[in-house]
């Protein structure tokens, strides 16, 4: 397993947890930390063990948002990845993505907890987009959010710096669903859970469907949607899923 030098990398169960691990200066996002989590999602796409990935904070928060006090340096057989690039390979993961998102996520720590699949928030956690107060504009992530979001909302927030809390970004869609901070780390276990559980090839090509009809128009939406279809039915768990069904029995997934 590769050693990372800004997150960790660990397999608990079924998940992969993918952990920001610089807690002393609050998680920022800077190259390494880009590169790593690419490298990282690779390594949890190839591995059949693997069938989520959770992306956590150590420390007090998730992350403050980009690193602007210091690059960080890339570990050896790691090559560089912008941004844009870990936030296009979540998008082709092919496996279900969950953020663990507590004390804040600002500006692109926001960002990465949205392009997860389910968001997870406590309750008493802080969200916002900063960038403006330095000078900046929450470029990149501007076409996450506003993929999950209202776009009067989130203008606003981009526009003024405003944080909102956990049940507010609830509210908007935002973020999945707010709980309490007593109970983030049972709720993300059992979402684990029920994801492992189902067909890893129907996951995957449900997330293919998902992501590549966001923006087509509905004239073409369907028929592209009609396509992954007959391939998903063609799939050797979909026709385990058929015949398990009619025998009143669990399936075994074989995920071909």
């Amino acid at each position: 397993m590769t050693t990372y030098t800004a997150i960790r990398a660990e397999n608990r169960g079924p998940a992969a947890w993918l952990i920001l691990d610089r807690p002393e200066r609050r998680n920022p996002l800077g190259p390494a930390v880009t590169a790593e989590l690419c490298h990282a999602l690779e390594a949890a796409r190839e591995d059949p063990a693997v069938r989520v990935v959770v992306l956590a904070g150590e420390g007090k928060v998730f992350s403050a948002g980009g690193d602007l006090g210091g690059m960080g340096s890339l570990p050896e057989g790691v090559p560089a990845r912008d941004f844009v690039e870990l936030l296009l390979a979540m998008t082709r993961l092919g496996k279900p993505t969950i953020a663990r998102v507590h004390g804040a996520a600002m500006g692109g720590g926001l960002g990465l907890a949205v392009a997860c699949d389910v968001t997870l928030v406590a309750e008493d956690c802080r969200l916002g987009t900063p960038e403006i107060d330095v000078g900046l504009f929450p470029m990149m992530i501007m076409a996450v959010l506003l993929r999950a979001a209202p776009r009067k909302p989130i203008l606003e927030m981009m526009l003024t710096g405003a944080r909102i809390d956990a049940r507010e970004a609830a509210r908007l869609g935002l973020v999945t669903r707010a709980v309490p901070p007593g109970e983030l780390d049972a709720e993300v276990d059992r979402l684990v859970a029920a994801l492992a559980a189902k067909s890893p090839s129907s996951l995957r090509l449900g997330l293919e469907a998902y992501h590549g009809q966001l923006d087509l128009h509905y004239a073409e939406a369907l028929p592209y949607l009609r396509d992954m279809l007959g391939r998903i039915v063609g799939t050797d768990d979909a026709r385990e899923g058929i015949q398990a069904f009619l025998e009143k029995r669990p399936p075994r997934w074989s995920g071909r």
